[in-house]
C-alpha cells in the first residue's frame, strides 16, 4: 500500500523517503494521504508519535505547484514551537523541489515577517492570531490557499483560537480543502471541525504496531503538593536523563526552577510569556541533551517532537484524561522505551487510578530508596539485610 501511494507522489517526496529510511507508511498516514490527495475534507486523529505530521506534510508538498507565486496552502497549530517544528519539516522535504515554505508566528517581529512574505512563499506555517492579524492587513492573499491543515486540531477548537481559524478558513477559496489532526479529539472538538468542512470523512488510528511504539512503564509518587519539588530533585539525578516536565503555572515554573538552581540543578524553561529566543534556547538547550530537564507549561510543550525523552514527569496533575495522554506520549516514540511518572496527593492519586482504569495502565506507586527509584517492599527487605540476627545494627541508614 504505501509504496502505490508513494508512486503517485512527485519525484522529490519519493527521494525524500528513500533518504529518510522509512519503510512502510503507518497506519495513519496509509489512510489519510489517498483522501487528502483525492480533495476530501478528512478530521483524523491517532496517538502521538504515529506521523501525523507527515500523513498531511506529503500530499500537500505533492499538489503545490511551484510556478505559481500564490499562497496555496496554509498550515495552522496553536504554540510558536510547534509551528516552528513544522516550518524544519516542511524545509526538510521540500528539499529537490522549487517549493517555498515560510513561518509566521505571534510574538514574533510583524515587519521582518512582511519581508519575509514578498518572497511569495507556497506554503505559510503558522499560529490563528498573527496569520488572521496579516490577512486582514492582505499582507496574506488566500485567494488560491486550496489546502488548510490544523494540527494540534482540537487545541484550535477552543475558544482561544476558534474565531481566527474561522475567519481565515473563511477568507479562503469556497472550495477549498480542509483537515483536521489530533491525538485526542473530544465531541465538542470534531463538532466544530465538521462545521468548518464539507462531509468531513473522520479517520480514527486508536494504537498502530508498524509507528513502533516503545514500551513505557506508568508510575507515581505519592508527595504532598509542596514536597513534590524534593522528588523531582531526585528525578533530575536519575542516569541518563531527559525530561520533560509538566507543570501548569508559570510563576511555579519560575520558581521551580530558581529553586533547582539553587541545588545545582540546571534546568530549562518554556512557556508563553518568554521571548521567542529564551523559548528557542530552551529547546535547543533541551534537544541538544545540554541540558536534561525541561519544565513547560501544557500549551508550549504541545505536540513537540523531540527525540529521546526518557521521561515525562507529570509534575501538576492533568486537567483531564486527554492532557495525560497527550504529555505521556512525548516519549516512547518510534520504538524507544520510557517512564511516565505521576507525583500525586492523596486526592490526584485516586484521579490518576480513574484514568489508569480508562486507559488500561496499571500504575505502580514507588518510592526513591539510595537514590534509585524502587518499590516499598524491596526497601523493606534492603533495611532488614542491615541487621543481624541477634538485632544488632550491621550498616548505616541509607535512607535518603
Amino acid at each position: 500500500m504505501s509504496h502505490t501511494i508513494l508512486q503517485e507522489m512527485k519525484p522529490f517526496i519519493q527521494k525524500g523517503w528513500e533518504k529518510s529510511q522509512f519503510k512502510d507508511m503507518t497506519a495513519i498516514q496509509s489512510a489519510v494521504i489517498p483522501k487528502i490527495m483525492e480533495g476530501k475534507d478528512v478530521i483524523a486523529s491517532s496517538p502521538t508519535g504515529t506521523g501525523k505530521t507527515l500523513a498531511y506534510l506529503l500530499p500537500v508538498l505533492n499538489k503545490i505547484e511551484p510556478e505559481n507565486r500564490a499562497v496555496q496552502a496554509v498550515i495552522l497549530a496553536s504554540s510558536q514551537e510547534l509551528v516552528m517544528q513544522i516550518f524544519q519539516e516542511l524545509q526538510k522535504w521540500a528539499e529537490g523541489s522549487e517549493i517555498r515554505a515560510a513561518s509566521i508566528i505571534g510574538g514574533a517581529n510583524i515587519k521582518r515577517q512582511i519581508e519575509k512574505l514578498k518572497k511569495h512563499p507556497h506554503i505559510i506555517a503558522g499560529t490563528p492570531g498573527r496569520m488572521y492579524e496579516l490577512i486582514k492587513m492582505k499582507k496574506i492573499k488566500m485567494h488560491e490557499v486550496r489546502t488548510i491543515v490544523l494540527d494540534e486540531g482540537d487545541q484550535l477548537m477552543t475558544f482561544e483560537h476558534l474565531p481566527a481559524v474561522q475567519n481565515i478558513i473563511r477568507s479562503s477559496l469556497a472550495d477549498r480543502q480542509v483537515a483536521l489532526f489530533s491525538a485526542t479529539l473530544s465531541e465538542y472538538a470534531e463538532k466544530e471541525a465538521r462545521a468548518l468542512m464539507k462531509d468531513a470523512e473522520v479517520v480514527r488510528i486508536q494504537k498502530d504496531e508498524k509507528a513502533g511504539n516503545g514500551k513505557v512503564d506508568h508510575i507515581y509518587f505519592l508527595s504532598e503538593q509542596r514536597d513534590k519539588i524534593k522528588l523531582l530533585e531526585k528525578i533530575s539525578r536519575l542516569p541518563s536523563l531527559k525530561a520533560l516536565v509538566f507543570m501548569k503555572d508559570i510563576g511555579n515554573i519560575n520558581q521551580t526552577h530558581e529553586k533547582l538552581a539553587y541545588e545545582g540543578i540546571d534546568t530549562s524553561i518554556l512557556h508563553s510569556e518568554l521571548t521567542k529566543d529564551k523559548r528557542k534556547k530552551a529547546l535547543k538547550d533541551f534537544r541538544t541533551g545540554n541540558i536534561n530537564m525541561l519544565l513547560a507549561t501544557d500549551v508550549a510543550a504541545r505536540g513537540l517532537d523531540i527525540q529521546g525523552i526518557t521521561h515525562v514527569v507529570h509534575f501538576d496533575f492533568p486537567k483531564d484524561i486527554e492532557q495525560y495522554i497527550h504529555r505521556s506520549g512525548r516519549t516512547g516514540r518510534f520504538g524507544a522505551e520510557g517512564t511516565v511518572i505521576s507525583l500525586v496527593t492523596r486526592r490526584e492519586e485516586r484521579e490518576l487510578k480513574k484514568y489508569a482504569r480508562q486507559l488500561n495502565l496499571k500504575p505502580e506507586r514507588k518510592i526513591f530508596y539510595k537514590g534509585k527509584i524502587t518499590d516499598e517492599n524491596e526497601k523493606r527487605i534492603s533495611k532488614q539485610a542491615l541487621y543481624s540476627e541477634n538485632g544488632t545494627r550491621t550498616g548505616v541508614n541509607p535512607e535518603e
